[in-house]
């Protein structure tokens, strides 16, 4: 009995390592195409987001990157309490990141906006710097939320998440993504805001916030997972408004008033100086020894 049960297990568990190594190599493949597609890139807060399709398509690929590791428990136990569906399981994450992309869209709009209306009052030598630590404390605040429970708790519980939202078919699956996509959302949108606070186009902060947030979903520990989430941003929060300079991995936008004064004083220091007429030569003296007239 014992060894028909072990074959019987062997596939499933051989079927779940190549499903969850499936994930990562894609991860490691959107990893790949963003450094390369982010490459010469502003790596700083509040760098310009492009046109609109280079940002949508930026985005769900960073999300892909960013989230695959951390929502592979949820697909392969979606994948596990539906195995003669098994081909549906790419619906599922893909309604994942539709919702994700749609909140993609929902930032692109708020920059662009916000923008256009506010000119460059968040400029880092504005409002900018303070605006990046008001988002990072936020985000640390949040941690202690019964909001941030509430999302977090459905993300640690694939199972009791499936059972209590479960829907057949092809449409079901999609619905079921886009449904855990919007509690991951708001467990992670503060997060994600912190991405934008420290650069969103900065591969270094991408990997960061990634971490932080497979962190959260994967310990064990949540209490000790959301307190150590929070302790690093509130950390960050600090550094960026006492030494933003000295924050590892942080690209300091350059200080537009600083760069005008030094372009000033560099142009007033490569004109010649302004000075008296020289007073007139002197004759030279005659052979009587007398000054010549």
């Amino acid at each position: 009995m014992e060894a028909s049960v072990r074959r019987l297990s062997e596939p499933l568990v051989a079927w779940r390592l190549a499903l969850v190594g499936a994930l990562c190599e894609l991860a490691a493949l959107c990893w790949w195409w963003t450094v390369d597609r982010m490459s010469g890139m502003d790596m700083g807060p509040g760098s310009d987001p492009g046109t609109f399709g280079f940002f949508l398509t930026t985005w769900v690929v960073m999300m892909a990157a960013m989230m695959f590791p951390s929502i592979a428990p949820m697909v392969l136990m979606y994948a596990s309490l539906d195995r003669s569906r098994r081909a549906w399981t790419p619906l599922f994450v893909a309604g994942y990141l539709i919702v994700w992309g749609a909140a993609g869209l929902i930032g692109f709009g708020v920059l662009k906006v916000g923008a256009s209306v506010a000119g460059d009052f968040f400029a880092w030598d504005n409002a900018g710097r303070w605006t990046a630590v008001g988002v990072l404390v936020a985000a640390a605040v949040y941690e202690f939320t019964p909001a941030k429970y509430a999302c977090l708790r459905r993300c640690r519980s694939p199972l009791g998440f499936l059972v209590s939202s479960w829907h057949e078919g092809s449409v079901g699956a999609v619905r079921m993504g886009v449904l855990h996509g919007a509690w991951c959302i708001g467990c992670c949108w503060a997060l994600m805001a912190a991405l934008f606070a420290l650069g969103a186009m900065s591969i270094a902060w991408m990997a960061v916030v990634a971490a932080l947030i497979a962190v959260e979903k994967l310990l064990p520990w949540r209490l000790a997972a959301t307190a150590g989430v929070a302790v690093i941003l509130g950390v960050l929060a600090v550094g960026v408004a006492a030494s933003p300079a000295n924050v590892p991995g942080l690209t300091v936008p350059s200080d537009s008033s600083g760069m005008s004064s030094m372009s000033k004083s560099m142009d007033s220091m490569s004109k010649p100086a302004m000075s008296k007429p020289a007073p007139k030569p002197m004759d030279s003296m005659d052979s009587a020894g007398g000054m010549s007239p």
